[in-house]
């Protein structure tokens, strides 16, 4: 029974599928289908089980496999033009501001990604990160987790958004003369009822993705799935985006949730970005009041070889 569960779960994965519940919620915790794969072999071996073995180790197998980061790591090779220092963080609404203000400080982010950021949220950032820091913002403003913002120290040009349940504002940046568009992601999480109006939203993140063409992007915010979701993948592979964090080594660094030790979450809050950026210095953040961590993490912004 723990190999057959293990393997319902991981024919998903191969099939390139998220599945019903429960699947795309067990999919967040791939990693840890480790445990239960394990104690199948143990047992098979204890009884002497040659094809509970055997099933075993072709499990273990498979869940190495998937296990490895998912995309490539090339760094870009064309001249390095400019920086952002890039930080994305769901406050749960608004409860985590005042630590987010701490880190902002401290870590000084180019562009903020805030979801879940109500109007005492925004009014907040407003007043202890002024306009004289962050001079350019685009915002949803909303009550309860619905409200987004972006802060940028670069100026912004206001872009369409993304219609969904939760505020997912964009706009088009100017970095030194090069645009560069923005999201915020914040699809509704896979509930049991809800695993449906994820899926439309991740794929709505998908049509953005793929709509810029091979234009410098950032999409950044806390996306309710990690790399073992196929949604997320779509969305990737549409853009030809890569995650910031795996770049980094960091692919399987927990986001979410901060009340459980940190191996033993999932990462959900993700800053992806075309290949003409290369990542460093990723790191997520404890900065208390919220159930997600929050992520930091500096792209360089190359120029295309002739």
């Amino acid at each position: 029974m723990l190999l057959l569960g293990t393997c319902a779960v991981i024919g998903f994965r191969v099939a390139d599928s998220d599945g019903p519940t429960p699947v795309p919620q067990i999919l967040a915790f791939l990693p840890w289908l480790l445990v239960p794969a394990v104690a199948g072999l143990l047992l098979a071996a204890l009884a002497r089980w040659r094809t509970g073995m055997v099933w075993g180790v072709a499990t273990l197998g498979l869940l190495a496999w998937y296990m490895e980061p998912y995309g490539d790591t090339n760094d870009p090779s064309g001249e390095a033009v400019a920086e952002l220092r890039v930080m994305t963080s769901n406050v749960e609404f608004g409860r985590g501001t005042a630590g987010l203000v701490r880190a902002v400080r401290e870590e000084r982010p180019d562009l903020l990604f805030v979801e879940e950021c109500d109007h005492a949220c925004a009014a907040t950032l407003r007043k202890e990160l002024p306009r004289a820091d962050y001079p350019y913002r685009e915002a949803v403003a909303a009550y309860g987790p619905e409200g987004s913002v972006i802060l940028a120290k670069v100026p912004l040009k206001r872009a369409p958004r993304i219609a969904a349940t939760l505020g997912m504002p964009a706009a088009v940046a100017d970095v030194k003369g090069h645009p560069v568009r923005v999201q915020l992601a914040h699809p509704m999480p896979p509930m049991p009822r809800q695993v449906g109006l994820w899926r439309e939203e991740l794929g709505k993140l998908k049509e953005y993705a793929a709509a810029g063409e091979g234009r410098s992007t950032i999409i950044a915010g806390d996306f309710n799935a990690t790399q073992d979701h196929a949604a997320f993948r779509a969305i990737l592979d549409a853009g030809r985006l890569r995650d910031a964090a795996r770049l980094d080594g960091s692919s399987r660094s927990p986001s979410w949730p901060t009340a459980v030790p940190s191996p033993l979450g999932a990462q959900i809050d993700h800053v992806l970005a075309t290949p003409d950026f290369s990542a460093r210095d990723a790191r997520f953040l404890e900065i208390g009041d919220t159930d997600h961590r929050t992520l930091v993490v500096t792209l360089t912004l190359h120029r295309p070889e002739r």
